[in-house]
């Protein structure tokens, strides 16, 4: 196939530094958001067994009535645990779009199958992000023309694979926790990816990258100047209906999350409700292990507490509705679903193994 010369030429001179302030600014960030914090954090939780009080309950078996109050009491606190990690996507969600050399990603990882899916999911292993926060990279890694199957695998892998969150499941939970958290998280994750590439199938064929990107891409301009303009657009169409959402969940916390005791949490409807519920609620990462322990503790018993376990971090409505203007909305509904049936089987996996 005869390669487009202007565009081989855009791709030839793109220059290094940009490369380099992408890997410098991804690094950085995702070090201060993740890797410094969860290193610190790590060994006081091997000792104390405890992530502290749940951000749905508190210490109690229920939620706060639905009030202003507790819309805005839920977003305070949980804006001031992501934050950081919400900056450290937009900025590399800005620099996916920018600062890499155009077509590179549709070359790399365009083609829908299992190598475009391994590398997005090893991609995502390290950066441990939430799906909302996450967010932005996964909108421009899709209107780079990555592949549906590899985009899905990295949004969906990066909360459930998270090595940190793993680890302290593992001191406050239990070691079978962490172990049934990997088992289902690695199949979780290969099936989406499979269903992503069958559901939205916009494979890019490598040899056909160069002319297709080159079609499709921006009128040329200042690198720094795109990177400032990508990193406002993302903000300004992805924050104001995520804060809205985040505070409406945070509002419904008492009918989302009936009062716990033992008669309500060993029933099996209750596994229905927290498999659905955990899809649709939004929590910071790791924020799972403290909502099982305290639920558990007024007497939600092993089924909805592994419901939970896998459907809260997996994907929320704010993150959907973020990643609904690249991913059509019919796809992310069988996203939904797919992780909700996952967590009624894990449910039942925690029920009949732990």
């Amino acid at each position: 196939m005869i390669s487009n010369p202007v565009f081989s030429e855009k791709e030839r001179v793109w220059p290094k530094w940009a490369l380099g302030l992408f890997i410098l600014l991804s690094v950085t960030l995702i070090y201060y958001a993740k890797w410094g914090p969860y290193t610190h954090k790590v060994f006081g939780v091997a000792l104390s067994h405890s992530l502290g009080a749940s951000v749905v309950t508190g210490t109690r078996s229920h939620a706060p009535a639905p009030s202003w109050h507790a819309a805005f009491g839920y977003t305070w606190a949980y804006f001031k645990d992501i934050w950081s990690a919400l900056l450290a996507g937009l900025v590399v969600g800005a620099g996916v779009e920018a600062l890499l050399p155009p077509g590179w990603l549709a070359r790399t990882l365009g083609r829908a199958g299992l190598k475009s899916r391994a590398w997005a999911t090893l991609a995502a292993i390290p950066s441990m992000m939430c799906t909302c926060c996450s967010a932005p990279i996964v909108l421009n890694l899709k209107r780079q023309n990555v592949s549906s199957g590899a985009v899905l695998s990295y949004w969906v892998a990066n909360p459930i694979l998270n090595p940190a969150t793993i680890i302290f499941m593992g001191f406050v939970l239990g070691w079978n926790w962490a172990l049934l958290r990997i088992g289902v998280g690695f199949i979780l994750v290969f099936l989406i990816g499979i269903l992503g590439d069958r559901w939205l199938p916009t494979g890019v064929d490598p040899s056909d990258a160069r002319s297709l990107i080159a079609e499709n891409a921006p009128q040329p301009g200042p690198i720094l100047k795109t990177f400032l303009t990508s990193l406002v657009r993302l903000i300004i169409r992805l924050l104001p209906e995520y804060i809205v959402l985040v505070m409406a969940l945070g509002a419904a916390r008492a009918w989302l999350f009936p009062a716990m005791g033992p008669i309500l949490g060993t029933s099996l409807w209750i596994v229905l409700l927290m498999a659905v519920v955990g899809t649709l609620f939004v929590i910071p990462t790791a924020a799972e292990i403290p909502i099982i322990a305290v639920l558990m503790q007024y007497g939600l018993g092993l089924g909805g507490a592994g419901a939970l376990m896998l459907t809260l971090p997996a994907v929320s409505l704010p993150s959907m509705a973020m990643v609904s203007q690249a991913i059509p909305p019919s796809v992310l509904g069988r996203v939904a679903v797919t992780v909700a049936v996952f967590g009624v089987a894990t449910g039942a996996l925690a029920h009949f193994l732990l």
